[in-house]
């Protein structure tokens, strides 16, 4: 087995981690090991904890300056491994309830100087992924002998405009409007220990039509970038440094742009702790390296997973 099945009890939880990620206040923030291979049949469900601290807007390009933010949130997920056409697949699903105050100058979008302090659901995650390369469908029985160094997979993830949202406010937890990001993942295994992630990714939107003061928020295609290395102990406990790089996402309001795209990139520490046959324990900690637009804040996550097999 390679250091991508890792141990036979990881195994059967890592596929749930990346849709809790997904679901956070950290919706774009980074994510080591998206490609994760589990027998068909594996679920998991868990809970994750994001506490961040800074710059931070749940839409980073808000027409907001000075930015002074506190956030803690709490994301659950389900996720799921089946058969497609014989290789794997995996659905998922996930869910977030924030709470946090935000500080800072609004400008002409409605008040100087406001304040606002907000606790709610943010939009649910829907996503889907395919292991194109590297990835057969095998059951329990069969995953055990696999011997996959290179996997290459596809994924989609949607985001539901279900979360909180007040059209008299700028900063709302929910962002009324649908999100779709198609992406791309490599990842390599030398050996029994060092693996490479390196991952494409796209954030496309739709308009917002009830922006503050009844006007049309508008944002362009939003890309990144993400790579990690990573190390795995015989124990089963791996490390993590990231590194993600976004480019692009101007914004308008009512077709008027705002000169305002994102060149940013962020960096971040990540431990997998095994706890048992089942269950893992993940930390991590994120923080901007440079910043254009909404990037200068620090994230700190820690993620709980159970999972099973049918």
């Amino acid at each position: 087995m390679n250091a991508f099945g890792a141990k036979w009890g990881s195994v059967l939880v890592v596929g749930i981690l990346l849709p809790i990620r997904v679901a956070s206040a950290g919706a774009q923030d980074i994510q080591p090991r998206f490609l994760r291979y589990a027998p068909v049949g594996s679920m998991g469900v868990g809970l994750a904890y994001n506490y961040s601290s800074g710059a931070v807007l749940p839409n980073k390009t808000l027409p907001v300056e000075d930015v002074r933010a506190r956030i803690h949130s709490v994301a659950g997920a389900y996720s799921v491994y089946f058969d497609v056409f014989g290789i794997t697949g995996r659905a998922s699903l996930g869910g977030v309830l924030t709470s946090g105050k935000w500080e800072g100058d609004v400008g002409d979008a409605g008040d100087v100087g406001a304040v606002v302090t907000q606790t709610g659901l943010g939009d649910p995650v829907v996503g889907a992924a395919l292991l194109v390369v590297g990835g057969p469908s095998r059951s329990a029985s069969e995953f055990r002998t696999h011997t996959e160094t290179t996997f290459v997979g596809v994924s989609v993830r949607v985001r539901v405009p279900l979360g909180q949202y007040d059209p008299n406010q700028v900063i709302n937890i929910g962002s009324n409007r649908w999100s779709v990001s198609p992406r791309l993942g490599v990842s390599h295994a030398f050996g029994r220990h060092w693996n490479v992630d390196g991952y494409a990714s796209a954030w496309l939107f739709t308009d917002n039509r009830a922006f503050v003061g009844g006007s049309t928020f508008s944002q362009a295609l939003l890309m990144s970038l993400q790579a990690h290395l990573e190390y795995e102990f015989d124990n089963g406990i791996w490390l993590a440094a990231s590194t993600r790089q976004s480019f692009g996402g101007e914004t308008s309001i009512n077709g008027v742009g705002r000169d305002n795209p994102q060149l940013n990139n962020r960096v971040g520490l990540t431990v997998n702790i095994p706890i048992s046959r089942h269950n893992q324990l993940r930390v991590a900690l994120t923080t901007g390296l440079s910043t254009s637009a909404g990037n200068d804040y620090t994230s700190f996550y820690v993620t709980w997973a159970h999972g099973w097999i049918l």
